[in-house]
Protein backbone atom coordinates (compact mmCIF):
# COMPACT_ATOMS: atom_id res chain seq x y z
CA UNK A 1 0.00 0.00 0.00
CA UNK A 2 2.86 2.13 0.82
CA UNK A 3 4.71 1.20 -2.40
CA UNK A 4 1.30 2.16 -4.48
CA UNK A 5 0.98 5.62 -2.32
CA UNK A 6 4.43 6.49 -3.04
CA UNK A 7 4.32 5.85 -6.85
CA UNK A 8 0.41 8.11 -6.91
CA UNK A 9 2.84 11.01 -5.47
CA UNK A 10 5.72 10.19 -8.22
CA UNK A 11 3.48 10.32 -10.76
CA UNK A 12 1.48 13.16 -8.92
CA UNK A 13 4.64 15.07 -8.99
CA UNK A 14 5.71 14.37 -12.48
CA UNK A 15 2.19 15.39 -13.61
CA UNK A 16 2.17 18.79 -11.99
CA UNK A 17 5.62 19.32 -12.99
CA UNK A 18 4.73 18.87 -16.82
CA UNK A 19 1.26 20.95 -16.85
CA UNK A 20 3.87 23.62 -15.24
CA UNK A 21 6.53 23.47 -18.00
CA UNK A 22 3.57 22.80 -20.75
CA UNK A 23 1.57 26.55 -19.30
CA UNK A 24 5.22 27.74 -19.39
CA UNK A 25 5.75 26.42 -22.96
CA UNK A 26 2.58 28.35 -24.10
CA UNK A 27 3.68 31.79 -22.29
CA UNK A 28 6.58 31.17 -23.99
CA UNK A 29 4.69 30.83 -27.69
CA UNK A 30 2.74 33.77 -26.39
CA UNK A 31 5.49 35.89 -25.50
CA UNK A 32 7.27 34.76 -29.00
CA UNK A 33 4.19 35.99 -31.08
CA UNK A 34 3.84 39.31 -29.88
CA UNK A 35 7.82 39.83 -30.26
CA UNK A 36 7.14 38.66 -34.17
CA UNK A 37 4.24 41.21 -34.02
CA UNK A 38 6.38 44.21 -32.37
CA UNK A 39 9.49 42.88 -34.83
CA UNK A 40 7.04 43.36 -38.28
CA UNK A 41 5.55 46.44 -37.13
CA UNK A 42 8.88 48.03 -36.54
CA UNK A 43 10.06 46.86 -39.99
CA UNK A 44 6.51 48.57 -41.68
CA UNK A 45 7.47 51.71 -39.35
CA UNK A 46 11.04 51.89 -40.93
CA UNK A 47 10.07 51.39 -44.45
CA UNK A 48 8.01 54.09 -43.89
CA UNK A 49 10.54 56.39 -42.42
CA UNK A 50 12.91 55.05 -44.82
CA UNK A 51 10.71 56.10 -48.00
CA UNK A 52 10.23 59.71 -46.61
CA UNK A 53 14.15 60.02 -46.39
CA UNK A 54 14.35 58.81 -49.99
CA UNK A 55 11.78 61.12 -51.19
CA UNK A 56 13.72 64.17 -49.41
CA UNK A 57 16.96 62.65 -50.80
CA UNK A 58 15.29 63.28 -54.21
CA UNK A 59 14.80 66.47 -53.85
CA UNK A 60 18.20 67.39 -52.24
CA UNK A 61 19.96 65.71 -55.30
CA UNK A 62 17.88 67.69 -57.69
CA UNK A 63 18.69 70.95 -55.64
CA UNK A 64 22.39 70.28 -56.28
CA UNK A 65 22.67 69.79 -59.66
CA UNK A 66 20.53 73.57 -59.41
CA UNK A 67 23.38 74.66 -56.82
CA UNK A 68 25.60 73.34 -59.66
CA UNK A 69 23.87 75.06 -62.56
CA UNK A 70 24.11 78.40 -60.51
CA UNK A 71 28.18 78.23 -59.83
CA UNK A 72 28.38 77.63 -63.35
CA UNK A 73 27.04 80.15 -64.37
CA UNK A 74 28.32 82.43 -61.47
CA UNK A 75 31.69 81.54 -63.20
CA UNK A 76 30.69 82.41 -66.43
CA UNK A 77 29.98 85.54 -65.77
CA UNK A 78 32.41 86.80 -63.32
CA UNK A 79 34.85 85.71 -66.34
CA UNK A 80 33.04 87.90 -68.68
CA UNK A 81 33.45 90.83 -66.31
CA UNK A 82 36.75 90.31 -65.82
CA UNK A 83 37.08 90.50 -69.50
CA UNK A 84 34.53 93.71 -69.60
CA UNK A 85 37.07 95.05 -67.06
CA UNK A 86 39.76 94.71 -69.67
CA UNK A 87 37.95 96.98 -72.03
CA UNK A 88 37.44 99.46 -70.01
CA UNK A 89 41.28 99.71 -68.83
CA UNK A 90 41.85 99.84 -72.80
CA UNK A 91 39.26 102.51 -72.91
CA UNK A 92 40.90 104.09 -70.14
CA UNK A 93 44.41 104.25 -72.27
CA UNK A 94 42.30 105.54 -75.19
CA UNK A 95 41.31 108.27 -73.21
CA UNK A 96 45.39 109.00 -72.43
CA UNK A 97 45.36 108.64 -76.35
CA UNK A 98 42.44 111.30 -76.89
CA UNK A 99 43.92 113.90 -74.34
CA UNK A 100 47.05 113.63 -76.83
CA UNK A 101 45.45 113.87 -79.50
CA UNK A 102 43.35 116.99 -77.80
CA UNK A 103 47.34 118.54 -77.31
CA UNK A 104 47.89 117.95 -80.83
CA UNK A 105 44.88 119.78 -82.53
CA UNK A 106 45.56 122.49 -80.10
CA UNK A 107 48.78 123.25 -81.12
CA UNK A 108 47.62 122.65 -84.73
CA UNK A 109 44.81 125.35 -84.36
CA UNK A 110 47.74 127.89 -82.51
CA UNK A 111 49.96 127.62 -85.80
CA UNK A 112 46.87 128.89 -87.54
CA UNK A 113 46.14 131.55 -85.29
CA UNK A 114 49.88 132.77 -84.91
CA UNK A 115 51.93 131.89 -87.94
CA UNK A 116 51.74 133.47 -91.71
CA UNK A 117 50.87 130.56 -93.71
CA UNK A 118 49.90 129.94 -97.10
CA UNK A 119 46.31 128.59 -98.29
CA UNK A 120 47.71 125.43 -99.13
CA UNK A 121 49.50 125.08 -95.96
CA UNK A 122 46.69 126.24 -93.64
CA UNK A 123 44.39 123.52 -95.67
CA UNK A 124 46.77 120.74 -94.70
CA UNK A 125 46.42 121.48 -91.42
CA UNK A 126 42.83 121.97 -90.87
CA UNK A 127 42.80 118.52 -92.89
CA UNK A 128 45.36 116.90 -90.12
CA UNK A 129 43.31 118.42 -87.51
CA UNK A 130 39.70 116.71 -88.81
CA UNK A 131 41.47 113.53 -89.19
CA UNK A 132 42.81 113.52 -85.52
CA UNK A 133 39.49 114.56 -84.39
CA UNK A 134 38.04 111.65 -86.11
CA UNK A 135 40.16 109.53 -84.76
CA UNK A 136 39.22 110.52 -81.05
CA UNK A 137 35.59 110.24 -81.83
CA UNK A 138 36.40 106.57 -82.85
CA UNK A 139 38.57 105.93 -79.66
CA UNK A 140 36.02 107.22 -77.46
CA UNK A 141 33.12 105.02 -78.91
CA UNK A 142 33.30 101.65 -77.49
CA UNK A 143 31.90 102.24 -74.37
CA UNK A 144 31.78 98.99 -71.52
CA UNK A 145 30.26 100.71 -68.84
CA UNK A 146 26.79 100.12 -69.54
CA UNK A 147 27.84 96.54 -69.76
CA UNK A 148 29.97 95.88 -66.90
CA UNK A 149 26.57 97.10 -64.65
CA UNK A 150 23.94 94.81 -66.92
CA UNK A 151 26.85 92.13 -65.75
CA UNK A 152 27.55 93.16 -62.14
CA UNK A 153 23.27 93.44 -62.04
CA UNK A 154 23.50 89.53 -63.10
CA UNK A 155 25.76 88.63 -60.58
CA UNK A 156 23.95 89.51 -57.56
CA UNK A 157 20.87 88.07 -58.80
CA UNK A 158 22.79 84.81 -59.12
CA UNK A 159 24.50 85.12 -55.61
CA UNK A 160 21.03 85.51 -54.51
CA UNK A 161 19.46 82.71 -55.92
CA UNK A 162 22.70 80.48 -54.62
CA UNK A 163 22.16 81.68 -50.72
CA UNK A 164 18.41 80.80 -51.20
CA UNK A 165 19.44 77.12 -52.53
CA UNK A 166 22.20 76.92 -49.89
CA UNK A 167 19.62 78.05 -46.97
CA UNK A 168 17.18 75.40 -48.93
CA UNK A 169 19.81 72.44 -49.04
CA UNK A 170 21.06 72.95 -45.24
CA UNK A 171 16.39 72.43 -44.31
CA UNK A 172 15.82 69.54 -46.67
CA UNK A 173 19.00 67.76 -45.40
CA UNK A 174 18.20 68.20 -42.02
CA UNK A 175 15.14 66.33 -42.51
CA UNK A 176 16.49 63.84 -44.83
CA UNK A 177 18.85 63.25 -41.76
CA UNK A 178 15.83 63.29 -39.18
CA UNK A 179 14.51 60.62 -40.99
CA UNK A 180 17.28 58.69 -41.65
CA UNK A 181 18.24 58.66 -37.89
CA UNK A 182 14.62 57.62 -37.01
CA UNK A 183 14.49 54.74 -39.64
CA UNK A 184 18.13 53.38 -38.21
CA UNK A 185 16.11 53.33 -34.40
CA UNK A 186 13.49 51.33 -35.70
CA UNK A 187 16.31 48.94 -37.77
CA UNK A 188 18.12 49.03 -33.98
CA UNK A 189 14.97 48.32 -32.24
CA UNK A 190 13.92 45.20 -34.96
CA UNK A 191 17.86 43.70 -34.26
CA UNK A 192 16.68 44.02 -30.04
CA UNK A 193 14.04 42.13 -30.75
CA UNK A 194 15.28 39.56 -32.80
CA UNK A 195 17.55 39.24 -30.03
CA UNK A 196 14.98 39.15 -27.67
CA UNK A 197 12.98 36.65 -29.70
CA UNK A 198 15.84 34.31 -29.83
CA UNK A 199 16.70 34.04 -26.33
CA UNK A 200 12.54 32.96 -26.20
CA UNK A 201 12.69 30.80 -28.81
CA UNK A 202 15.70 29.33 -26.71
CA UNK A 203 13.85 29.32 -23.49
CA UNK A 204 10.98 27.75 -25.13
CA UNK A 205 13.01 24.62 -26.96
CA UNK A 206 14.72 24.10 -23.47
CA UNK A 207 11.37 24.00 -21.42
CA UNK A 208 9.70 21.92 -24.20
CA UNK A 209 12.64 19.74 -23.77
CA UNK A 210 12.00 19.38 -19.44
CA UNK A 211 8.65 19.22 -20.16
CA UNK A 212 8.97 15.97 -22.49
CA UNK A 213 11.57 14.46 -19.97
CA UNK A 214 8.77 14.93 -17.06
CA UNK A 215 6.00 13.73 -19.46
CA UNK A 216 7.87 10.25 -20.09
CA UNK A 217 8.68 10.21 -17.04
CA UNK A 218 4.94 10.03 -15.68
CA UNK A 219 4.36 7.78 -18.66
CA UNK A 220 6.65 5.11 -17.19
CA UNK A 221 5.31 5.69 -13.91
CA UNK A 222 1.88 5.55 -15.30
CA UNK A 223 2.59 2.37 -16.98
CA UNK A 224 4.25 0.68 -13.46
CA UNK A 225 1.40 1.25 -11.67
CA UNK A 226 -0.60 0.20 -14.39
CA UNK A 227 1.27 -3.29 -13.66
CA UNK A 228 1.45 -3.39 -10.40
CA UNK A 229 -2.59 -2.99 -10.40
CA UNK A 230 -3.69 -4.71 -13.48
CA UNK A 231 -5.40 -2.02 -15.04
CA UNK A 232 -5.07 -0.83 -18.58
CA UNK A 233 -3.90 2.09 -20.91
CA UNK A 234 -6.15 5.09 -20.29
CA UNK A 235 -7.92 5.99 -23.67
CA UNK A 236 -6.61 9.84 -23.20
CA UNK A 237 -3.23 8.69 -24.42
CA UNK A 238 -4.16 8.95 -28.16
CA UNK A 239 -5.76 12.51 -27.67
CA UNK A 240 -2.27 13.65 -25.80
CA UNK A 241 -0.03 11.90 -28.32
CA UNK A 242 -1.83 14.45 -31.24
CA UNK A 243 -1.53 17.34 -28.70
CA UNK A 244 2.15 16.77 -28.24
CA UNK A 245 2.87 15.65 -32.16
CA UNK A 246 1.10 19.01 -33.61
CA UNK A 247 3.43 20.93 -30.83
CA UNK A 248 6.48 19.00 -31.37
CA UNK A 249 6.23 20.02 -35.36
CA UNK A 250 5.77 23.55 -34.40
CA UNK A 251 8.84 23.63 -31.93
CA UNK A 252 11.54 20.84 -34.03
CA UNK A 253 10.83 23.98 -36.78
CA UNK A 254 11.67 26.76 -34.74
CA UNK A 255 14.94 24.32 -33.40
CA UNK A 256 15.94 23.32 -37.01
CA UNK A 257 15.85 26.87 -37.98
CA UNK A 258 17.97 27.75 -35.38
CA UNK A 259 20.36 24.83 -36.00
CA UNK A 260 20.67 26.39 -39.55
CA UNK A 261 21.46 29.78 -38.52
CA UNK A 262 24.15 27.95 -35.89
CA UNK A 263 25.33 25.88 -38.40
CA UNK A 264 26.02 29.45 -40.75
CA UNK A 265 27.77 31.20 -38.12
CA UNK A 266 30.23 28.35 -37.75
CA UNK A 267 31.05 28.09 -41.64
CA UNK A 268 31.86 32.17 -41.42
CA UNK A 269 33.91 31.60 -37.90
CA UNK A 270 30.91 33.81 -35.66
CA UNK A 271 31.53 33.15 -32.19
CA UNK A 272 28.44 30.17 -30.97
CA UNK A 273 26.54 30.85 -27.77
CA UNK A 274 26.25 27.96 -25.67
CA UNK A 275 22.92 27.12 -26.65
CA UNK A 276 24.47 26.49 -30.47
CA UNK A 277 27.34 24.90 -29.55
CA UNK A 278 24.61 22.49 -28.14
CA UNK A 279 22.49 22.20 -31.10
CA UNK A 280 25.72 21.27 -33.21
CA UNK A 281 27.08 18.65 -30.50
CA UNK A 282 23.45 16.90 -31.00
CA UNK A 283 23.35 17.18 -34.42
CA UNK A 284 26.83 15.54 -34.71
CA UNK A 285 25.93 12.66 -32.22
CA UNK A 286 22.79 11.74 -34.54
Amino acid sequence: MNQQNNLQSQISQAKNKRDELNQKTKDYIKSLQEVETEIQEALDQAKQLKEKRNRWNERVAKLKDKKIEYKNLLSDLISENKQLGGNRRQREADYISGKKIDKKIENLERQIETENLTIAEENDIVNQIQELAQKKKELLEVDTNQEVLKNEKKIEIVKINLDKIYEQLNKWSNKSQKYHKRMLEQYDKVDELKEKKNNIEEGLIENKKKADDYHEKFIQLRRKQKKTSGGRPSSRRKSRRRYHKKRDKELEKIKQDKLETALKKQKEGKKLNIYEARLILEKNKQ
